[in-house]
């Protein structure tokens, strides 16, 4: 069942559930973009293939807010807010260490194709975030985070190369055991109606799963 925050005839906003694809991967598990084709496709009886736009991405162990375009105009439009950082996206993460209250994270990333690994590199891409801390509990931190670019694996990267690591992150933090689910949710996304223009925002509750629920 897909849990759809928001639908008109140019766009759909949905919530990306953990460890579903955005799009087909190597495991050719369901991924979101073939679950929303089949849902407009039976909910509005249309024959052939469903046109869907994507415009951005979460991680596939990372669940939350996504958009996607029902128009090539509406996907075009989406993408160019993306480029220009116009798209906003918020996170909440939990990491393990100490870390400043709020700050201002900056660094080049260089993403390895072969390996799919993140590391900080003056090869990389220009890559910056801000952070609150919201709360600290049992050596803990939920942070919340403004993404101002959005590089690949970028908050969980940021983070980890300060000795401050995403619970239950699996690649970056070696500390992660097996079976843990990583603490990083897409909880608020605004963008321009790529139609009527208006600003609009999306948000969702924190999960209610360990270690959020601590918090």
């Amino acid at each position: 069942m897909i849990n759809v925050l928001y639908e008109d005839n140019h766009i759909i906003v949905v919530e990306k559930k953990i460890n579903v694809p955005i799009c087909e991967d190597d495991s050719h598990d369901l991924d979101m973009l073939t679950m929303i084709k089949q849902y407009l496709k039976e909910k509005y009886n249309k024959p052939g293939n469903v046109y869907l736009g994507l415009v951005h991405r979460l991680d596939r162990p990372v669940g939350g807010i996504v958009v996607f375009a029902k128009t090539s105009k509406a996907a075009s439009r989406l993408s160019e807010q993306v480029r220009k950082k116009d798209l906003q996206k918020k996170y909440y993460a939990v990491i393990i260490g100490d870390i400043q209250n709020e700050g201002i994270l900056k660094d080049k990333l260089l993403k390895d194709s072969k390996t799919n690994i993140v590391k900080v590199d003056e090869k990389g891409k220009e890559s910056e975030l801000k952070y609150k801390v919201i709360a600290k509990k049992e050596g803990m931190s939920l942070v919340d985070i403004n993404l101002i670019t959005g590089r690949s694996h970028q908050i969980r990267v940021q983070f980890s190369s300060r000795g401050c690591p995403l619970y239950g992150d699996n690649k970056y933090n070696k500390d992660a055991k097996p079976g843990e689910q990583i603490a990083l949710f897409a909880y608020e996304l605004s963008l321009t109606h790529p139609v009527t223009k208006e600003k609009i925002t999306f948000k969702l509750d924190k999960p209610s799963r360990y270690p959020f629920n601590i918090f």
